[in-house]
């Protein structure tokens, strides 16, 4: 299966700024391993169990295979596309259930969940790259 031209520039603008971003995660401290924890529990309690620290740690690693595979030409669109909606699910559920994150009685974000509310594009390049996937086998 080939690379499609048309994904080239969504796989490498998501793939290169999730795989920075995960390789970041890696060298933070534990201020800001707390941080990422508290607002990860905050959506998702299941996640207290885990240290701060594993959990950065953890997160950094899936944000760093998710970032490759996007980035790796030879990974099916249907891959990439699924990890990459798997994990964008992930942020916009915690955005989601995060009132904090939205203005009062609206899907919208406040000042606060600005940054958050951004991961919902990345939902649509996932399910954009599993769509053309889909399209390119029944053709």
């Amino acid at each position: 299966m080939k690379t499609r031209l048309r994904d080239i520039p969504t796989r490498l603008a998501t793939g290169a700024y999730i795989l920075h971003s995960g390789v970041t995660k890696l060298s933070a401290g534990p201020e800001q391993a707390a941080g990422f924890h508290h607002a990860a529990t905050s959506a998702f309690p299941a996640l207290g169990r885990m240290s701060d620290s594993g959990f950065l740690r953890s997160l950094a690693i899936g944000e760093i295979a998710v970032g490759s595979l996007l980035l790796m030409p030879f990974v099916p669109a249907s891959i990439a596309g699924a990890a990459l909606t798997a994990f964008s699910s992930g942020l916009v559920g915690m955005y989601l259930r995060t009132p904090a994150l939205r203005k009062p009685g609206s899907v919208w974000p406040s000042p606060a969940g600005t940054a958050i509310s951004k991961d919902v594009w990345m939902l649509g390049i996932g399910l954009g790259l599993l769509v053309g996937a889909a399209e390119d086998r029944s053709s």
